[in-house]
């Protein structure tokens, strides 16, 4: 944790999977840390599971979207949104946190398309990225009693790697405030995400293999 320092970041998903909310309790957190935060989402059909995109931008900030190729960190709650993410706003040398579980769309599912191969999607954002941890964060949010929670898993592991200019603590009060059911569920879920992201801070990258089980 830096305090004072700006953070720019992109939360993709498809809709349903809750980045809109995640982007709302880090604003909240920010809010609550007592610094000046931008927050905005952009849609596809998220009602039929297309791409949200959510911008959060935290400190000495002024427009709500996060420019080409700035973001310091990309938080993917699917693997290909997180590549699509990525290649449109990832700076050199920044963090990809992502979720391993796909989320197929219709094409895919009816044979018209083919989903890429979940080694081809790590091999790309490593290009890019200085760091990419990877994680199943529904299977995180299982084993924590809620398997909605997967996009409060990965606020954990965001978290988790110091990126943020505010502690922890903040972004549970946030959870408290904003997420009204299953409270107790949704900080466990947190605070498994605090400790997958806490390692990334020694290492380059989590082992596909280790972390998507």
């Amino acid at each position: 944790m830096v305090p004072g320092k700006t953070v720019e970041l992109v939360i993709s998903g498809i809709g349903g999977q809750g980045n809109v909310k995640a982007a709302q309790i880090l604003g909240t957190a920010a809010v609550r840390a007592g610094l000046r935060v931008r927050v905005s989402d952009t849609f596809g059909i998220s009602q039929r599971g297309g791409p949200v995109l959510s911008h959060v931008r935290i400190g000495a900030v002024y427009g709500s979207m996060v420019v080409a190729h700035s973001a310091d960190a990309v938080v993917g709650l699917e693997p290909m949104e997180a590549l699509r993410a990525a290649s449109q706003f990832l700076k050199p040398g920044g963090i990809v946190i992502m979720s391993t579980r796909p989320v197929y769309p219709v094409e895919v599912n009816t044979g018209k398309a083919e989903y890429p191969p979940l080694s081809a999607i790590l091999d790309a954002l490593r290009i890019a990225a200085g760091r990419v941890i990877t994680l199943d964060a529904t299977e995180v949010a299982l084993s924590s009693g809620i398997p909605m929670a997967a996009n409060v898993v990965m606020l954990g592991v965001l978290a988790g790697t110091g990126l943020l200019p505010l502690g922890p603590e903040y972004v549970e009060q946030s959870i408290r405030e904003l997420i009204p059911r299953s409270v107790e569920e949704n900080i466990r879920a947190f605070r498994a995400g605090l400790a997958i992201g806490a390692p990334s801070k020694r290492d380059d990258f989590s082992s596909p293999e280790k972390m998507a089980g």
